[in-house]
């Protein structure tokens, strides 16, 4: 039989021409982003308070990163360099009030733009807090749908800022008696990955938990009826329900065919507040620059294609997600990208043996660190007279600062950071002093108090 023939037969059949065939072979993507969730609080990575069966069976089921970072100790500029790939202070998105825009620039292109392109069908569920306005809205970003709260909801059970795309793009006020946002997320989740069975899809699930305010039901609650200090129990519970939705979603994937073929990832946004287990056995928490506040749980999973129950020890960040997807979908990462990120697959599978970045950066209100190698010069508050330098090979918990033992390592990490400082723009508004901060916080603990 001539080969032409043979193909003609097989698009007659609609096997080799249709799209599905096309993309049979790319994989879907689940982007998981956990809010405020540090270091040391779940069970694969030391956690002792609350079991997480869940997450910790996406790490026993791939590879746990050990020194995985996020661009930022914060909310907000943390999810921009997600979604873009790049240094968020590149285009002034340093903190949460963004940038003048009040929202993620339009002149950035996202995550979910970029797989589109590539042919994936698209869907955002959670917290976005990158902008409220109907051009900033993920629906405008990229995403074929979303379901989420546009910054923190100020409450699981009635949040302010709800939005369905498939009701309104404008936000909700009514909600079910039994409404809860963990699982009103996990739900849709769900319910679109076995809607988007037949095509490659990524979805990006950015819970709000386990981020304040500390609202939980008395399901949740009832697991850990014997810690004493409500705020512990209550903080407990809420990780203790976003690991229940982790699993449903999971188990969607599962009975639905698809974890073969889907890369999963699951990232914190920044280091935790100040509670038990926390960052442990980091210094500092979330809004620093210590490692407490940007070195977070950060798994990957991709049966069949990455390594199951193993660790990767080199240093990674958040910025590497678009790049590595971009890859897995077989797509091509453009020099006019400007990508800060890597692709971390060839990492992942031992095929490259370095590290894929020697120098990470960060910046946020006069706050600032540089890693290169395993030398860490850093500013974790502004009201450190002057740069610590630590090895964090042998000093992990930033203990112990040498600078005044190595001042070559000083000068060069600072001539490092300088240089990269000097190509970001200037943040959108005026840093709030940290005297005024300091009275503020101040006020709030005198009323938790009364």
């Amino acid at each position: 039989m001539p080969k032409h023939f043979f193909v003609v037969a097989l698009c007659a059949l609609g096997l080799a021409c249709s799209p599905l065939a096309a993309d049979a072979r790319k994989p879907n993507i689940l982007l998981i982003y956990a809010d405020d969730l540090g270091y040391g609080e779940l069970g694969c990575y030391g956690g002792k308070h609350v079991p997480t069966p869940n997450i910790d069976a996406l790490a026993a089921g791939g590879i746990r990163l050990t020194q995985g970072y996020v661009s930022a100790p914060l909310c907000s500029p943390s999810r921009a360099g997600l979604m873009t790939g790049r240094y968020q202070q590149r285009f002034g998105h340093e903190n949460n009030s963004m940038t003048s825009e009040n929202g993620l620039p339009l002149n950035q292109t996202t995550i979910a733009q970029r797989m589109k392109k590539l042919g994936y069908a698209t869907c955002m569920v959670g917290k976005w807090h990158l902008g409220s306005s109907s051009e900033h809205l993920p629906m405008a970003r990229g995403f074929d749908e979303y379901l989420g709260v546009l910054g923190n909801p100020g409450s699981y059970f009635e949040p302010h800022g709800y939005i369905d795309s498939r009701i309104s793009d404008q936000p909700q006020k009514d909600f079910p008696e039994n409404f809860y946002t963990t699982e009103v997320f996990a739900d849709r989740a769900s319910q679109w990955i076995s809607e988007h069975r037949e095509q490659p899809w990524f979805l990006y699930l950015p819970f709000n938990a386990i981020h304040g305010p500390h609202d939980v039901t008395e399901k949740y609650l009832q697991r850990f009826a014997t810690v004493e200090d409500k705020r512990h129990r209550q903080l407990f519970a809420l990780l203790s329900a976003m690991d229940d939705a982790v699993g449903k979603v999971m188990q969607t994937l599962r009975s639905s065919g698809q974890e073969e073929n889907t890369l999963v990832w699951f990232i914190s946004d920044n280091g935790a507040p100040p509670h038990p287990d926390g960052n442990v056995p980091l210094r500092g928490n979330k809004y620093q620059c210590w490692e407490g506040g940007i070195r977070v749980p950060f798994i990957v999973q991709w049966k069949g294609t990455l390594a199951s129950g193993t660790t990767y020890t080199q240093p990674a960040i958040n910025l590497d997600v678009l790049p590595t997807c971009i890859a897995a979908a077989g797509g091509t990462i453009e020099p006019d990208w400007q990508l800060d990120g890597v692709n971390l697959l060839p990492y992942l599978k031992g095929e490259n043996t370095a590290r894929p970045h020697r120098t990470l950066y960060w910046r946020i209100d006069n706050r600032w660190a540089v890693r290169h190698d395993d030398w860490k010069l850093v500013v974790g508050i502004p009201t450190v007279e002057k740069p610590e330098l630590f090895n964090l090979a042998k000093d992990v918990s930033e203990a112990h600062d040498v600078a005044d033992k190595h001042p070559d390592e000083v000068a060069e990490l600072t001539s490092l950071w300088d240089a990269w400082n000097a190509e970001l723009a200037d943040p959108p508004t005026k840093i709030k002093s940290d005297k005024k901060k300091a009275k503020r916080n101040a006020e709030r603990a005198k009323n938790r108090k009364e």
